[in-house]
C-alpha cells in the first residue's frame, strides 16, 4: 500500500473527470490510517507506532485517549517492563496488572482514582 498509486488501476468508465488525467493519477496515493486502542501506546508497542510515523508509513492515527490516564498513573508509582506473554490472571491474583508488556501494581490505579475523583 505504501507504493500504491491510482495510476496502477485501470480507468473506470464512471471515473471522476479529474482522475482521468494520467498526471493526477500518478500523484494520487491512498491514505493509510492506523487504528489502535490507547493501551498500544502505553505498552511496548509505542516504539513500533513511532517507527511507522517517523518513516511516513501512516498518514493518520485514530486512537482512544486512555493512554493519558495510564501515563499519569505511571507517575504515581512503579511501572515495570515485563513480557507480553505473562499470565494476566496470575498477575491479577498478586495485585498486579499487565498493559501489554508493562506491569502496574493495583495500588497505582487506586492512587489515580483518589487523585482524579475530586477533580471530576
Amino acid at each position: 500500500m505504501i507504493k500504491y498509486r491510482l495510476s496502477d488501476d485501470p480507468i473506470d468508465e464512471d471515473e471522476a473527470e479529474e482522475f482521468k488525467d494520467p498526471e493526477v493519477r500518478k500523484n494520487t496515493r491512498c491514505t493509510i490510517f492506523l487504528g489502535c486502542t490507547s493501551n498500544m501506546s502505553s505498552c511496548g508497542m509505542r516504539e513500533y507506532i513511532k517507527y511507522l510515523c517517523k518513516h511516513k508509513m501512516v498518514q493518520a492515527i485514530v486512537t482512544t485517549c486512555g493512554g493519558i490516564e495510564e501515563d499519569v498513573m505511571k507517575t504515581m508509582g512503579p511501572t515495570v517492563i515485563g513480557d507480553f506473554n505473562l499470565d494476566g490472571k496470575d498477575l491479577r491474583s498478586r495485585g498486579l496488572n499487565r498493559i501489554g508488556n508493562l506491569i502496574i501494581p493495583s495500588d497505582n490505579y487506586e492512587k489515580l482514582e483518589a487523585w482524579f475523583m475530586p477533580i471530576v
